[in-house]
């Protein structure tokens, strides 16, 4: 873990104890962390407790322990002590990076998920497609960190809603205490959605904005001129490994849940959800679990897998693979999928950016021969392709090998 990958990690604690209501504080917009001076412990320390005590209105030694549990239980961290007026002294785990990947790949698409308990909740929704697609999508979620959990709908349940993937448990579940989900609703229905927008474009839409704010759905498709369309034949995920002179692997038909613009869209007006461009950001998400993909493909055509045999300096795709646990129990905690649909758009940018890096060449070039920089990259690639496509199927959204 780099120094910039803890300062983050100390940080998000910090924001998780103000979530908490553990700590009355403004989240810093960043940490220091800094080698122990002679006496201390650990790997690094930082003073943040110090500098939050006043804000907070305690002892540094308490703000100290309610961010030392937090900073324990990240990904990478083998222990927090807590010396002198309140400083955090953090000792990190051995080869933090490679071991992450390892646990990752190995887990597969349950990353970051926890064993099953006996509690079953109950979590009940108002009737209209966006409540029953959040509700859905916690259920899942909070699956994952294992607490199953039932849903009740206040009135009666749209058979549609089916159509999206949505798990029709119990109607008119009147006289309840509390109304779980009742987020800005979606100004078209269910069939209207399904007909304009297909089943992953409406559920990334209901899912990706926060409850309080309008869905995307609800925008408009802004005139997009020729060179924005779609992209027609063959895929770019299948870069060649044999240089940008071979010809491209074929791609297969695009994703077949895709659906047809709205009615009285042209061809030049999609909607934004629709655009195969860098703009929407569920493209985004679903092209680069695509070319993580087609490294893998083309690593096994060079006679080569991915294996994390050495540390690879790329600390924002390490942070946003490491970071994915307690985004999935932060979404079950606070029941807001769309922090998992960020974090999507995080991860995808950071391994986007990863691959296109000349620092970073995942495949060799030219007359290279495979090397174990070359494997670790792969790896590394394939470990946040991994944590994509765990986290699209959680939103209820397909991941295809090839887009």
């Amino acid at each position: 873990m780099t120094p910039a990958e803890l300062s983050r990690t100390v940080r998000h604690a910090v924001c998780r104890a103000v979530e908490d209501g553990a700590l009355r504080v403004d989240a810093p917009r960043d940490v220091k962390v800094e080698r122990p001076r002679p006496g201390g412990r650990g790997d690094y320390a930082t003073g943040i407790a110090l500098r939050l005590a006043r804000q907070a209105g305690r002892p540094a030694a308490e703000v100290a322990a309610e961010l030392g549990h937090r900073i324990a239980a990240a990904p990478g961290i083998a222990a927090v002590a807590i010396t002198g007026p309140g400083f955090l002294n953090i000792t990190l785990e051995p080869d933090t990076q490679q071991g992450l990947v390892r646990d990752v790949l190995e887990r597969g698409e349950k990353y970051g998920w926890t064993d099953l308990t006996e509690v079953v909740e109950e979590i009940t929704y108002r009737a209209d497609v966006r409540a029953a697609v959040i509700a859905d999508t916690l259920r899942r979620i909070r699956l994952s960190q294992g607490t199953p959990s039932r849903t009740l709908c206040e009135g009666a349940a749209d058979p549609v809603w089916a159509g999206l993937g949505v798990r029709i448990e119990a109607e008119h579940a009147h006289g309840r205490p509390r109304t779980d989900v009742a987020p800005v609703p979606a100004a078209d229905d269910a069939a209207t959605l399904l007909r304009r927008l297909g089943v992953d474009a409406t559920r990334w839409g209901l899912l990706a904005a926060a409850a309080h704010d309008r869905p995307l759905t609800d925008h408009s498709a802004p005139h997009e001129p020729a060179a924005h369309r779609p992209p027609t034949g063959p895929s770019p995920t299948d870069a060649s490994p044999a240089g940008p002179s071979a010809a491209p692997t074929p791609a297969r038909p695009a994703d077949r849940r895709a659906a047809t613009t709205h009615p009285r869209a042209t061809a030049l007006t999609p909607h934004p959800l629709l655009l195969q461009h860098e703009r929407n950001p569920l493209f985004r998400v679903r092209y680069a679990r695509a070319r993580a993909r087609a490294l893998s493909r083309n690593a096994a055509q060079l006679g080569f897998a991915g294996s994390p045999d050495e540390h690879v300096d790329a600390p924002a795709l390490t942070a946003a693979v490491g970071g994915h646990p307690a985004v999935l129990a932060d979404a079950a905690r606070l029941g807001a999928p769309d922090r998992l649909a960020r974090h999507l758009e995080v991860t995808a940018d950071a391994l986007l950016s990863f691959q296109s890096s000349a620092q970073h060449s995942v495949l060799p070039v030219g007359d290279e021969k495979p090397s174990a920089a070359h494997r670790s990259r792969l790896a590394l690639a394939e470990a946040a392709g991994t944590v994509l496509a765990g986290g699209l199927s959680l939103l209820g959204i397909s991941a295809p090998d090839h887009l």
